[in-house]
């Protein structure tokens, strides 16, 4: 029988997109899965989208009753979590519908603990998407190498629960995924790429070069703090993340 996996998927405020993420993991040609939705405290509809779905068997809903940020909530669905496999995506994010087949198959039989993919970044105008380029990330990563480009979409991993240990997600204000990253891979993982595009990941417009900077200040912060790096280590850290993210799609994701 083909291993289980847990898709964790926080929502806060994303009303306007939930459903369609709901639904490229509902529709997976791999059935083996159990879909933990997180609703962060909501107030923008999120709630009744989300009500549509408590009717399947794999689908648990959590409802917040006060808002706590992304970190807490894919805690919350990893410590409720009994697969073999963990996989997260973002509420305003799309899988195509092979992504767990395709990936967990090449998982299984490679033995790779820890797995991305390539993805296509869009931005959303109205109704309209318009698609860019689809992302050619190099082929592994461990710690030295991630630290410079850090083009694991969060949506596209796929980690063993071996790896996982007592490894949880930091309450930051923004980046606590690169530092969830950061921890798996200093423990001598290393990430392998699948080779499929598998996701397709919203370039959201508002206020992008406000946040270019605050990600800018989080990513030195988690550098200094938790991972340790120089002045000079720091600074090379960020300039080559910054330098690959702009090639990806004008921004630091």
């Amino acid at each position: 029988m083909s291993p289980s996996v847990d898709v964790i998927l926080p929502n806060y405020n994303k009303a306007k997109f939930l459903d369609e993420a709901i639904k490229s993991v509902i529709t997976q040609t791999y059935r083996n899965w159990n879909l933990y939705i997180v609703d962060d405290f909501s107030s923008d509809g999120s709630v009744e989208i989300i009500n549509n779905y408590s009717n399947l068997n794999n689908v648990k809903i959590i409802k917040l009753n006060k808002n706590k940020g992304p970190a807490f909530c894919r805690n919350y669905a990893m410590r409720m979590s009994k697969s073999k496999y963990i996989s997260f995506i973002d509420s305003d994010d799309i899988w195509t519908s092979n992504k767990l087949e395709t990936q967990i198959s090449s998982m299984e039989k490679q033995g790779i603990n820890f797995s991305y993919t390539d993805y296509t970044p869009f931005f959303q105008n109205g109704e309209k998407k318009i698609f860019k380029k689809r992302t050619a990330i190099r082929d592994n990563f461990n710690f030295e190498t991630f630290i410079n480009n850090s083009s694991i979409n969060t949506s596209t991993m796929i980690i063993a629960r071996s790896i996982l240990s007592t490894h949880r997600f930091k309450k930051i204000k923004l980046c606590e995924d690169y530092l969830f990253k950061c921890k798996l891979l200093k423990k001598n993982n290393t990430a392998k790429k699948i080779n499929e595009n598998s996701a397709y990941y919203r370039i959201l417009s508002g206020s992008r070069s406000s946040r270019r900077l605050k990600n800018i200040f989080w990513l030195w912060y988690i550098n200094k703090k938790f991972n340790k790096l120089n002045f000079i280590r720091n600074i090379i850290s960020i300039f080559f993340i910054s330098i690959n993210s702009i090639k990806k799609y004008g921004g630091i994701k």
